[in-house]
C-alpha cells in the first residue's frame, strides 16, 4: 500500500479575536502579594556536562522546567530535591501555607548513574502519574486522588530500565481494545557517529505504550510497542493525541521513523555507500518536452530479461527478471505514458518519456532517488544563469533606475528577526508513524505552551506579527487547530527581552507572563474595562479599557529554575526557594 502524501494545512486566525486598536502595556505600580516558601532539600539540579555542548543539549536539559504543574488539581505543584524526594505544594489561602510535603521518593540512588539527566513527571491523569529518575528508568505510578493526605498513596505499578537516560515530554492514559493503556512520549539526544557534518547528535522521541496486563487478578503493566522518531533538532512542542491515535510536533527540523534495527540501517548505508562508489546508475537529460534515460547494460544482459513498466505517475524498470526492478517510483510529475518508449542501442538501454505538461524542467527523475546523474546541454545551463543573474552583481545598486533597494536588512529590527523560519507543525498518524498534516509555521515563532483543559492537548503559542496566539488542538475535528486567545503585542514585547528562560499563561487567558534567568518576572494583563473616564489626548478620544503590565522582584539571587502560571498565581522556583505570586485580583 502506498504511503498518501501528507496534507499541507493552515493555521486559521480568528479575526473577532484580534485587537487592531491595542494601544499597549500601562506599567501598573499596583503592588503584588508575594510569598515564600523554603525548600528542606534544594532542587535536584543536573548541570549539562562537558560532553553536552550543543544547542539541542542546551535546550532540552539546561532550559528544563524543574517546577511540574498538576493542571488535574488547582493550584497544585511538584519538584524532586536532592534527596530523591517527590514534593508537593498545594495552596488554598497564602495565608495559610505549609511546607512542602513529600508525596514519593525515588527508590534508586540518583548520585550514582554518571551520565543521569534531570527527574521528569508528567501528571497523566487525576490518578496516574508516569516519572522518570534521569537514570533510564520509567515509573508508573497509580496515585488515587492527589492533594488529600488521607487517601494519596502513590504506588508503583509498572518500572523498567531503558538503554540510556530520557526525560518525559508527555504522557496520556485511554483504554485501547477496554484495556487500560498509557501513552510516554521520551526525549533523548543521543551521539550519531553517522552526522560527520553536523552536530555529531540526533535527537530521539521514542512513544512508549504500557498496557495493562491481560491476566485476571493481575494489577501489573507491561510495554506493548515501542517507536522511535528521529530528528536534528529538539522539538519546540510534542504530545500524544487523546485518543492515542496520533502525535503532534513542532520542529525546526523534521522527524522521521527510525529503523527498527541498527544492524539493517548501517547496512543499508554501507550498501549505498557501495553504489554511490561504483557511479550513477542511470543518466538522464530533458527538453521543455520530453526526457531521455540511459541505463549501462552488462555485457551477458538479454532483451528478454529487461522489463520497463510506465504508467501517468509512475516508473519501473527491471534489467534481470526475475530479480526486483532497479528503478521503480513515483515521477516528477506526470507523464504521457502511451507515447513513452523504450530501446536498446549498442550497451544501453533508452528510455524516452513524453512530459504531459510542456515547458517545465523537472529538479529530479523519480521523487526522492538520488542515484543518477542529470546531464545538461550548453544551452540549458546558460538559459538557468541567465535567469538568475538577478540575484547577484558587483555592483551594490545593479538597477540604476530604483534608487532603494526592494528590501533593505537594516530596518528590521533585532526582535524581528528569526532564524528558525522553516520551523513546521506535523501530526503523524498513530499505527504506522507516517507524516498526515504539515503546517509550515514559517515566521510564526513558537513561544510557550500551556494546558488549558487536561483532558485536551496542550495548548501551543505562536508568534502572529506583534501578538501571540493561542492554539488548542482539536484532533478529532476537521480544522485540527482552534485559534482560542490572543495576547496582544506579546510577540513583539518578549523578543525584546534579552534575559528571559520561562513564559507562561493563565489557563482562563487572563494573562500571560515571561520570567528572566534571575530575579524578575513580567505580567501582561488582558485589557479590561475602565472604572474612570480616560481620553487619549493625542487623538481626543475616549479610552474604554486599558492592558497593564506589572513586574515582581524576587528577593534571591539563585537563578530560576522553574516557573507555572494558573489562574490566580504565579510559582517561581529557585535552588532553595519556592516564590508564590499572586495574580489575581478578585478576593
Amino acid at each position: 500500500m502506498e504511503d498518501k502524501a501528507a496534507a499541507n494545512c493552515s493555521l486559521r486566525v480568528k479575526r473577532p479575536l484580534l485587537d487592531p486598536k491595542f494601544e499597549g502595556y500601562k506599567l501598573s505600580l499596583e503592588p503584588l502579594a508575594s510569598y515564600q516558601v523554603a525548600l528542606d532539600s534544594p532542587v535536584a539540579e543536573v548541570k549539562l556536562r562537558d560532553d553536552q555542548y550543543t544547542l539541542d543539549h542546551m535546550r532540552a536539559f539546561g532550559m528544563y522546567n524543574y517546577l511540574h504543574l498538576d493542571s488535574w488539581y488547582q493550584d497544585s505543584v511538584y519538584y524532586v530535591d536532592q534527596l530523591g524526594r517527590v514534593m508537593n505544594l498545594s495552596v488554598t489561602m497564602e495565608t495559610a501555607l505549609k511546607k512542602p510535603r513529600e508525596v514519593f521518593r525515588l527508590p534508586a540512588d540518583l548520585t550514582a548513574c554518571d551520565n543521569r539527566l534531570c527527574a521528569s513527571i508528567h501528571f497523566t491523569s487525576s490518578t496516574w502519574v508516569t516519572l522518570s529518575d534521569g537514570t533510564g528508568r520509567l515509573y508508573l505510578i497509580r496515585t488515587g486522588k492527589r492533594g488529600n493526605d488521607s487517601c494519596e498513596k502513590w504506588e508503583i505499578l509498572f518500572n523498567e530500565e531503558f538503554e540510556s537516560p530520557f526525560i518525559v515530554v508527555h504522557s496520556i492514559s485511554f483504554l485501547q481494545s477496554d484495556t487500560h493503556s498509557v501513552g510516554v512520549l521520551l526525549l533523548r539526544v543521543e551521539k550519531d557517529e553517522s552526522d560527520i557534518q553536523g552536530s555529531g547528535f540526533h535527537v530521539s522521541l521514542e512513544w512508549v505504550t504500557i498496557v495493562k496486563m491481560a491476566k485476571e487478578g493481575d494489577q501489573g503493566y507491561e510495554i506493548c510497542k515501542r517507536r522511535v522518531l528521529q530528528g536534528k533538532s529538539v522539538p519546540h512542542y510534542a504530545a500524544i493525541e487523546p485518543s492515542g491515535d496520533g502525535l503532534m510536533v513542532i520542529s525546526y527540523k523534521p522527524y522521521t521513523l527510525a529503523k527498527d534495527n541498527e544492524s539493517n540501517c548501517d547496512e543499508s548505508e554501507k550498501e549505498k555507500a557501495e553504489e554511490n562508489k561504483k557511479g550513477p546508475l542511470y543518466y538522464w537529460q530533458q527538453t521543455e518536452e520530453d526526457l531521455t534515460i540511459s541505463f549501462p547494460l552488462c555485457d551477458d544482459f538479454t532483451k528478454e530479461a529487461i522489463q520497463v513498466h510506465f504508467s501517468p505517475d509512475r516508473l519501473s524498470v527491471t534489467l534481470k527478471d526475475p530479480n526486483p526492478p532497479v528503478l521503480e517510483g513515483t515521477l516528477f510529475s506526470r507523464i504521457d505514458h502511451e507515447s513513452s518508449t523504450w530501446i536498446i542501442k549498442e550497451n544501453s538501454l533508452e528510455i524516452s518519456l513524453m512530459k504531459r505538461e510542456e515547458g517545465s524542467l523537472w529538479p529530479e527523475l523519480i521523487v526522492g532517488d538520488s542515484r543518477g546523474e542529470l546531464i545538461m546541454d550548453p544551452s540549458q545551463r546558460a538559459a538557468i544563469a541567465e535567469r538568475l543573474m538577478h540575484l547577484t552583481s558587483d555592483e551594490m545598486n545593479p538597477d540604476p533606475n530604483k534608487e532603494n533597494p526592494p528590501c533593505n536588512a537594516q530596518e528590521l529590527e533585532e526582535c524581528d528577526i528569526f532564524l528558525e523560519d522553516s520551523t513546521s507543525l506535523c501530526r503523524f498518524d498513530g499505527n504506522t508513524l507516517n507524516v498526515t498534516h504539515v503546517v509550515n509555521l514559517g515566521s510564526n515563532q513558537y513561544l510557550f505552551s500551556i494546558i488549558v483543559d487536561p483532558k485536551e492537548m496542550p495548548c501551543f503559542c505562536l508568534r502572529h506579527d506583534v501578538d501571540a496566539l493561542l492554539w488548542q488542538p482539536r484532533p478529532e475535528q476537521q480544522d485540527k487547530w482552534e485559534h482560542i486567545s490572543t495576547f496582544n503585542a506579546l510577540g513583539y514585547v518578549q523578543a525584546s527581552k534579552q534575559d528571559k528562560k520561562f513564559m507562561a499563561c493563565a489557563p482562563n487567558h487572563s494573562y500571560s507572563a515571561l520570567c528572566e534567568c534571575m530575579r524578575r518576572v513580567f505580567i501582561y494583563r488582558q485589557p479590561t474595562p475602565l472604572s474612570t473616564v480616560l481620553y487619549n489626548r493625542k487623538e481626543g478620544r475616549q479610552v474604554g479599557q486599558v492592558a497593564k503590565q506589572l513586574v515582581a522582584t524576587l528577593e534571591t539571587h539563585d537563578p530560576v529554575l522553574g516557573f507555572q502560571a494558573t489562574n490566580e498565581r504565579l510559582f517561581v522556583l529557585t535552588t532553595k526557594v519556592l516564590f508564590i505570586i499572586r495574580v489575581s485580583t478578585e478576593n
